[in-house]
């Protein structure tokens, strides 16, 4: 049964979710809540011999001893190395460290043609 909705004129059908839904038996209880703006590097292949260091703004959602949920405008590679400035409690000190990317998921929302978003889940490196 699908169900349609009026919105502001429109109609506004359900939206598939692409994403895998299983059992997880981590313990994630040790998770906070980070909502800040953080900087991040990542290498990518450059055409020739070198690599190209781009940079760029995410937006960290939660963070624990292992790693970091953010969002990014961009879906980097699966087992890409980030160089993130985590946040910490003195605002004018940021920790820069290496995290690894384990997974991405699209929003499924807004106009795919235009700016789209990314869950990325990071696992700290050290």
């Amino acid at each position: 049964m699908q169900i349609f909705l009026m919105w502001g004129g429109m109609d506004v059908t359900p939206m598939e979710w692409e994403w895998r839904i299983r059992d997880s038996y981590e313990n994630h209880s040790e998770r906070a809540a980070l909502l800040r703006p953080i900087l991040y590097e990542m290498t990518a292949p450059e055409a020739g011999n070198g690599n190209l260091v781009k940079g760029g703004k995410a937006l960290s959602l939660n963070i624990s001893n292992g790693g970091m949920l953010v969002l990014m405008d961009q879906a980097p590679d699966i087992e890409q190395v980030l160089k993130i400035y985590v946040p910490t409690p003195i605002t004018i000190a940021e920790t820069p460290t290496l995290a690894e990317v384990r997974w991405i998921r699209k929003l499924p929302i807004g106009d795919t043609s235009s700016h789209v978003t990314y869950f990325v889940g990071l696992k700290f490196m050290f």
